[in-house]
């Protein structure tokens, strides 16, 4: 019934804001940022570090969303590596650069919840313990970083998607009172959610900003809801297709009306849409198959649209694509067109 009354109140959504909202002016005054991800760089075939002080340097980009990774960062149990994420922090505060830290179990990128080896046999109590532990070690460890900004618990908690043993939003809230318990500059908690498949209620409720993503031309498959959003690529490539999303800029702007008067809390989006989304993952995608999905043309056009959603920040999802654009494929359009708007 739920899902009936939410597909309902969609529909709705989408047909005021097509009909009776009237077309809103392009926002000039946007902050942009990049995600980046040390893993899924490294999976791309790329030096990392070269990848990251690119961003940095060359795209000045002066707010970067980072993925803790929870197998990168304790790889034995309860023996911490700290380097990597030092290093990134570090090299970003010499920039003046401001971080975004995703925090979890869940943080983005293949296979989203990057469990360690030691504890994916651990039931679901026992990993709970251990998360909650590894959340602490990394808010004390950076908490008095001067460039830490926000502190993201979760990445989609609420998404069904990727290899992920549970979903519990009792311990959401464990960590979110965690992390406010041990910060004490009170930094504000972003919890995120589905920018086309959420209203964003339960991200708002939990959290003090509310994230969303923003997709618009991706592979979708019947076999997503089948198998709880497992990665399956035949399945994929044998039941799936390419879509438009039809939701017009409008229809994020109402929303985020929406949440302004319930819970008087504003709306970010922690991933715009700049790289491929396809049947594979990018390192297994052939070149021809990744541009049906992005290429310089909608790239620009997900500039424009973001624009005209009436949201003031955004962090762009691909940054590290761009640069495998540039240095693997010798096609820098993408990644010179990001330079000049960041720069």
């Amino acid at each position: 019934m739920k899902k009936i009354l939410f597909f309902i109140l969609v529909l709705f959504l989408i047909f005021v804001s097509y009909f009776f909202i009237a077309k809103s002016e392009s926002t000039q005054d946007i902050v942009w940022g990049v995600n980046f991800s040390q893993k899924h760089s490294a999976n791309l075939g790329l030096d990392w570090k070269e990848n990251y002080l690119a961003l940095l340097e060359d795209l000045k980009v002066k707010k970067i969303k980072l993925s803790a990774h929870w197998d990168l960062l304790e790889p034995e149990k309860d023996k911490f590596y700290f380097d990597d994420l030092d290093w990134q922090i570090i090299e970003a505060q010499k920039k003046e650069t401001k971080i975004l830290l995703v925090l979890g179990m869940k943080t983005g990128r293949w296979p989203e919840c990057h469990i360690p080896d030691w504890a994916k046999n651990f039931d679901k109590e026992k990993q709970q313990t251990e998360i909650l532990e590894m959340v602490k070690a990394l808010v004390l460890r950076y908490r008095d970083f001067e460039n830490i900004e926000y502190w993201q618990v979760e990445n989609e908690p609420f998404f069904p998607f990727g290899k992920c043993p549970w979903t519990d939003i009792d311990f959401l809230k464990k960590e979110i009172s965690l992390v406010k318990s041990l910060d004490q500059k009170q930094r504000k908690i972003i919890v995120s959610d589905s920018g086309e498949g959420s209203l964003w209620i339960r991200a708002a409720r939990l959290g003090d900003i509310a994230g969303t993503t923003m997709y618009k031309k991706v592979w979708f498959s019947f076999s997503w809801e089948k198998e709880k959003m497992s990665f399956l690529p035949d399945s994929l490539k044998k039941f799936g297709f390419y879509i438009n999303y039809p939701f017009p800029p409008k229809f994020y702007w109402l929303k985020a009306q929406l949440i302004k008067k319930l819970f008087q809390k504003r709306v970010i989006c922690v991933e715009l849409q700049a790289e491929p989304w396809g049947p594979a993952l990018l390192y297994d995608s052939p070149l021809a198959e990744q541009e049906k999905t992005m290429n310089l043309e909608q790239f620009k056009y997900n500039i424009d649209f973001a624009q005209k959603t009436g949201l003031e920040e955004f962090y762009f999802w691909g940054a590290e694509w761009w640069y495998w654009m540039k240095e693997k494929q010798g096609r820098p359009e993408i990644w010179q067109e990001a330079k000049n708007l960041l720069n």
